[in-house]
Parts: structure tokens; sequence; C-alpha cells
């Protein structure tokens, strides 16, 4: 919303020297936004006075066009000229040349004098063209910033204005107004208005308000105006699509009358273009009272006006030109040949008002904000009207408008005003809200006096009346946002100042921190930021596929999943079973945007609905439910582990020079897992393993030592893969961090280090080739015994000197004593023990 100063000090006292950043510094007090300030001296300086064309002399050029060489007077006759400057005539006569031709002698224009500065940081010097030295310009209304009209220059009278020579042009065009922009919220739609603004700075400054809508007085309603029925067969929610519909009768207007510079200007600043006198009244009013107003040209009605909702197959072609098919939900206004418009969003066609309009109907009606704010989505048609229709219009206010309509049309257009008056629809009751005397102290958390309570809501313009436990409060019929007494609590610290709120840290008790789930969670996520992974978030809705493929080890398996009552969107109804599809969105995403060696990882929760899901019905507001109750909702909710998944493309490092980056691959997902157990100290087993998600042979499984399963680890199904539009060889992992916390120990203790050497040896033994190397390695490391510090594979090896369906698994063994170096002979002796344990269980033979 763009609020002139001008405008806004004729009903709130803005002191006369303040600036637009000064009302947006008070207007942001009660909870308003600023957004910019409009100034249109930031690009438009003078010199820039009325001058008169004294005499023009039209001269043809070789290239085709005739110029015009004029004499313009620019300060009063008889008068001396009191500027001074290069190019200013002393004598008050300019010579300028131009190129325009719907002026004559006589004429009075706006003329920009050397010195002058025009938007777009045009400057006005003299010059010499055509074989004259041009000191100054006679300016168009597009060269002014003020219009789009540029086929010709600014006549004066043309507006209606014939001022004194030499008088200073911009004041006349009112162009050292300002404008503040404010963002209005949704709840605000009262401020779509200059009387809203106003209203709010009286709050902000505790100033004095004067209502617009307090001076426009009310003729009694006679009847017998143009008949108007109001028939609502399909309401929304009950609601009457209208419920109040003022008509005013204005004949013999004249539509040639232009529209004054003062309410041009104030259309302008408000970001309102001037289209001709009738629209711009119409745009006026609405600006100042928040009342959407619709001119109808009378003689183009036919019967009586209805407001009702469409019937299928009804089209209307609007003022934008367009022919809109239209929906049984449409509120419609018709006449006798069927819809006229769509009701507060926009006007048809054939009943607009033109430049041969003599007699005009003015309709200010009052539209329930759901079924305009429905029709506007539909159309896809945005306007004025409906923004201020579906956030809320204040019903009294309609005829109110319409009396303020009809003066404007009698004073600048002309004409009489039929003394019927149409005035369909019946006032709804005010609304009436109970409000404890201690709930806006038990809410906010300061005390609030009764002169506080009483003051605010009375300043916003509610009634307000005392009863034995509180307050029984009747909101302002503008206000339909208040509905409850945490509305009129939260308007009483607005207008009172969130500041005079006591602020105080919380002391924690001794003794307390973070949980042992929090202080594990934040050591592992540190962990795995530290070892380079980008920690990110990702919608937890997905699709049903989804959930099948990640959500459900083996293909054909059970995935129940959680659905959206009203989801985002049709193909994301699910909740996840996995993180692992958010992550491959994620990837994909910054993959399109050129990002492709990554390495992220999520934590949050994943959704595993049990046998039950939900309640039957919801308990009541108000009451404690009991414990029947409470477990009925808690075995209704899905289980919810906190889960954490990575997922890697590209390489570990971007390419530089002489450095050849790795490509990911599936062992840093399964590293990554390690460095999960590492940091909480759960001893975990790695072993083959099978998803449908991942890669088969190139997938590990991870389990506790107690055998409950931890996850998954491994590169990507190439099916998945390309379904997902992912780099080729993706590697992911996905852990159940609750059972990893849950087998941590309470304190990690760090094992001593030893300050002897270590011994390594390397062994390979030969086994068959369906043994899995990790067994294997787990046989070696519970036959080595206690000097053993670490092992791990090296090398696997099929082929040449191998037996067929066999294969070689290479192991390198570090043996460490806590109190002494070790000699050759027992380190031997320990890893013969081990390839003694895995001969034993496995049938390994040493190479």
């Amino acid at each position: 919303m763009r609020v002139p100063l001008s405008w806004l000090r004729e009903y709130a006292a803005v002191p006369a020297d303040a600036t637009a950043e000064d009302v947006m510094a008070e207007l942001v007090k009660v909870g308003l936004e600023e957004e910019d300030v409009h100034r249109p001296t930031d690009e438009l300086t003078g010199p820039i006075v009325v001058g008169q064309v004294l005499s023009l002399v039209k001269e043809p050029q070789s290239n085709g066009k005739t110029i015009n060489w004029c004499q313009v007077r620019v300060v009063p006759e008889g008068a001396g000229q009191a500027l001074s400057g290069d190019g200013i005539d002393p004598s008050g006569v300019q010579g300028i040349v131009c190129g325009a031709h719907n002026f004559v002698e006589g004429d009075k224009v706006v003329v920009t004098l050397p010195g002058a500065v025009l938007p777009g940081d045009f400057r006005i010097s003299p010059r010499k063209t055509y074989g004259h030295v041009s000191a100054g310009m006679i300016a168009s209304v597009r060269e002014l910033g003020i219009g789009d009209d540029h086929d010709g220059i600014l006549v004066l009278s043309t507006l209606g204005l014939d001022p004194e020579v030499g008088t200073d042009a911009m004041e006349l065009l009112g162009l050292y107004d300002e404008a503040a922009e404010i963002n209005v919220t949704p709840d605000r739609g009262y401020c779509f208005s200059i009387r809203g603004v106003a209203r709010e700075y009286a709050h902000a400054t505790g100033t004095a308000f004067t209502d617009p809508a307090a001076s426009v007085v009310v003729p009694p309603g006679t009847g017998g105006g143009y008949p108007v029925r109001l028939e609502d067969g399909a309401p929304v929610y009950g609601v009457p699509g209208c419920d109040r519909f003022v008509a005013r009768t204005v004949r013999g207007v004249d539509p040639t009358r232009p529209t004054p510079p003062w309410l041009s200007a104030r259309l302008r600043l408000a970001g309102i273009r001037s289209i001709s006198l009738v629209v711009d009244i119409s745009n006026y009013v609405m600006l100042e009272l928040g009342q959407p107003l619709h001119f109808y040209d009378l003689d183009a009605l036919s019967g009586e006006i209805v407001v009702r909702r469409a019937t299928a197959g009804e089209t209307l072609r609007t003022l934008d030109d367009k022919v809109r098919t239209l929906d049984a939900a449409d509120l419609l206004i018709t006449d006798a040949s069927g819809p006229i418009g769509i009701a507060g969003v926009m006007g048809g066609a054939a009943t607009e008002v033109t430049d041969g309009t003599r007699n005009v109907l003015i309709e200010s009606a009052h539209f329930d904000a759901v079924s305009i704010g429905r029709s506007r989505r539909r159309h896809k048609l945005p306007s004025e009207a409906s923004k201020r229709f579906e956030r809320g219009v204040d019903w009294h206010v309609a005829d109110i408008a319409a009396q303020r309509a009809v003066e404007l049309l009698l004073d600048l257009a002309g004409g009489t005003v039929d003394d019927a008056v149409t005035d369909a629809g019946q006032a709804p009751e005010p609304r009436v809200i109970e409000l404890a005397a201690d709930f806006p102290a038990r809410l906010i958390g300061r005390p609030f006096d009764d002169g506080e309570i009483t003051g605010t809501l009375t300043d916003l313009g509610a009634a307000v009346e005392r009863t034995d436990g509180g307050y029984r409060v009747t909101a302002p019929s503008w206000r339909s946002d208040l509905e409850t007494r945490e509305d009129l609590t939260e308007e009483i610290i607005r207008l009172l100042g969130y500041d005079t709120i006591p602020s105080s840290l919380p002391v924690a008790p001794p003794g307390r921190g973070l949980t042992r789930g929090q202080q594990q969670r934040r050591r592992l996520l540190n962990a795995l930021a530290a070892a380079g992974l980008t920690e990110v978030l990702s919608y937890p809705f997905v699709s049903a596929r989804s959930n099948t493929v990640f959500g459900a080890p083996e293909e054909g398996m059970a995935a129940p999943s959680v659905k959206l009552a009203n989801p985002l969107s049709a193909e994301l109804g699910f909740l996840r079973r996995s993180i692992l599809p958010g992550l491959a969105e994620l990837a994909r995403r910054n993959h399109s945007r050129g990002f492709r060696d990554l390495a992220l990882f999520e934590a949050g929760a994943v959704f595993l609905p049990g046998d039950a899901l939900g309640t039957d019905s919801i308990p009541p507001l108000g009451i404690k439910p009991d414990d029947a109750v409470l477990d009925a909702l808690y075995a209704g909710i899905p289980d919810q582990p906190q889960t954490v998944a990575g997922l890697f493309t590209g390489h570990e490092a971007a390419p530089s020079a002489g450095v050849a980056p790795r490509a990911w691959d599936w062992a840093d997902a399964v590293d990554a897992v390690h460095l999960m157990a590492q940091v909480t100290g759960v001893d975990v087993v790695v072993r083959q393993g099978s998803h449908q998600a991942f890669h088969p042979g190139r997938t590990a499984e991870f389990a506790l030592r107690s055998g409950e399963l931890l996850g998954y680890a491994g590169e990507l199904h190439p099916k998945l893969i390309a379904a997902e539009d992912l780099p080729a060889r993706t590697v992911a992992f996905e852990i159940d961090v609750d059972l990893l916390f849950d087998a941590a120990a309470d304190v990690i203790v760090a094992r001593p280090l030893s300050t002897y050497p270590a011994a390594t040896q390397d062994v390979a033994l030969v086994v068959d080739a369906a043994v899995v190397a990790g067994d294997v390695l787990e046989a070696l490391r519970e036959g080595a015994g206690e000097l053993l510090e670490d092992v791990s594979l090296f090398d696997v090896y099929t082929g040449p000197g191998i037996g067929e369906g066999s294969k070689s698994l290479a192991f390198a063994l570090r043996f460490r004593a806590p109190d002494r170096t070790l000699t050759a002979e027992e380190a031997s002796a320990a890893r013969d023990s081990a390839v003694a344990g895995a001969a034993e269980r496995f049938g390994a033979v040493q190479r």
C-alpha cells in the first residue's frame, strides 16, 4: 500500500516536515512493515515553471520533419526574471525548439528551464539544434514522469488549469508530494486504505485521528432505487456471497472533464494509473475508505441487477477484453442480458464506463472474502478490488463510500443525483468477545491495568463494557480479524508496544545441560561435518514409489506409509520412510545447476506406521483427556525413529593442476558409518547386505553385536540412479541412530596409548569364493588374542595361482603390547594363532 503524505495529513496529525521515512518509522511500531519510498523529486528537479507560448514558427527541415521555433514567456508579463544561470534569459522569454504540434500560440504549458533534471537523469541545458539555441524544453507528460502519454506536450488547459505564468509547475502538478509504501499482511486488510493507515499512525504516535467516513453525511434512504436482488443458491460454508448492495444513480455527468491534477497526482503516488475522471473517482474513494466501487454505464444496463452464482456454460468478457468461462462457484453481477461482472473481482466490458457515458450507476457492495478469493485464484485475475475484499471490507462503509463517490462526481463531473437509494441486505450481528481481566497478563507475561486495557481497545475502535470478571468487547466493524480473546490481547500489546514486555534469561538448574541423546547427536553430526560432509535439510514429503523403493529392503515387501490429508502436491502425498529420497532430489537439483561434487548428509525422523494409525475421533477442546484417551492417541502416532543418511556424487575434491581427483565410491559410504560408530563408541558388525535401492554386491549391512539391524551403505542401484537422474556410481548410507545411541556407553573411555612400537604382519589366505571377507576378518581378530591392535583387508585376488571357485584375501595385522616391545617371535605366534582360527572356521589356507 502506497500512502501519499499529503493525503495522510488530512486524517492524521503528521508533522509538516515529516518525510516518508519518518512516517514508516512510526508505522513500524504498530506492526506494519516498511517497503519503499516514492518521491518524484528524487528524479525530477526544477526550475520547472508554467510558460505561455507567445509565438511559434513552423520550420520544415531537410530530414522531412517540421519543428516549431517558439518564444515562451516564463515570468508574469512586466515582471523581471528572478532566476539566473546559463541559458536563463533575463527578459523572461525563452527561445525553445519543439517538435510537437498539439499546441498553439497562447497555450499555457510546462517549461523545463536550463538547470532542470528530468527522470532518467536527463539534464536540461541550452543547446544548438536546427539552427537555433534552444534554452529549455516544453515537456510532455511522459517526460515529466507523470504518465505514459508522449503524443504531444502537456497543455494545461486540457487539465482544466489556467495558472499564472511563472507558477511552479511541480507544485501545481503535486510533484513535491511523496508516498510511504508499506507491506500489509493478510490480517490487516483495513490498512489497504488511507483511513486505516491514518488510524494506525494515530495509534503509533498518540496523536489525533479524523475518520474520513465520519465526515460523509449519508442522506436517509428513500427506497425506489435501481432494482437489485441478492440471490445465492450455493453459499460457501453457509455464508452468502453478497450481504449488502448499495446502488446510487448520477445522471448527466460530463465525460470530457479532465481529472484534476491533485487527484491524479495522489492516484499516481498510490500506484494507480489515471484513466478518466469517472474511473479515477471510483479508485480514489476505494483508496480513501477501503471500499471498492464499481461504476456502470446506466444506459447499458437492462433490467434488475441480480447477484447470484454462475450456471454451467456462462461466459463473460471482462474489462481486460478476455472472454472467461465461468465456474458454478463464481459469484456474479447480472442483469437481464446475463453476467455483467465477476463480483468483487472485475466488471464486464458490456457495461463499462466509456468516454460517452452520461449516466452512472454506482455499486458499493459487501462480498464474502472466501468467494472472492476463490474466484480471483480460479481466473488468475488479481485486482485492487479483490485484494481488499478477500482480506475483509467494513460492511458499514458501503453507503458512505457510495455517497462520497456521489459528492465527487457532482463536484468534478457535474450532473445530478437521484434521490432514490438502493440498499439491499441486512446488517450482520456485531462480534462480541468476552475477555477475562487477568487473561492478557497470563498470556503476555506482564501486568495490565484497567486503563491500559480499556484505553487501547477503545482507541482501536471497539466498544468496551465492564463485567464482573472482565470485559465484554464489541469488535469494530472494520476489524474482521478480531474473533477471540487472544486477538484482543495481541492488539493490546501491539498498541502499548512489544518493548514493554519484560525479558529475562532462564536460569538453568545446577547440573543440567544437554541430555545424553542431545550430546550424542551433536557429537555425531559434528564428526560428519568435520569429515567434509555438508548438512542439508529436505522436505519429509515423498511419493509412494520412493517409500516403496527406499523404505523396504526387498522388492515386493510391504512398506506401510502415512498418507497426507492435504499434500502440497499429489505426487508427494506421503511422509517419508527414508531420508534418501530427499537427498536424491537435492543432489539432482544441485547437479542441474552445475554443482556435481557433493557429499551431503541429513539427520531427521522417518515415519513408520504400525497396525493402528490415528484415532476414530478427536478429543474435545478445553478438557484434558483421560489416560485411556491419551494412550489411544499415542498408539495412533507412527513410530518416528531418528536416522542419519548421506549421499555422495562426483569426486572427493575439485580437479586441479597435477592432481587427478578421486571419485567417491562405496568405501566412502562405509567409512562414514564406521566414523559414526567410532564417535559414539559402539562396536558394529559390517557384512555383505542386500537392499533393493542398492547395487547387488556393493552393499554393506551394519548391525549391532546383539544382532539389531542399523542400516545400509554402498552404491545405489543403477536402475534407481537412472530413474532418479543421478550421476553414475552415486553412493549413500542410512543408519538408525536411535539404535546406535541406545547401544552407546554413557561414558566413552579412551584406551591408553602404548608408547611401544607396533609389529606389522601380513597374511594372505585362500578361502572359498562364497566366504565373506568380513567373516574371515572377524575370525582373525578373535584368534589373534589381546596383542592384536588392528586388522584390515587390503587385497582380494582371483585368477592364476588360485584354484577355481576360490579367492585370496590379504590382511594387514598390527600387534602392540602396552608394556614392552614385541619380539618377532611373539608377533608371529599371534599371527599364526589368528590364521589357525580362520582355518578352523573357514578352511582357510595360507598362501
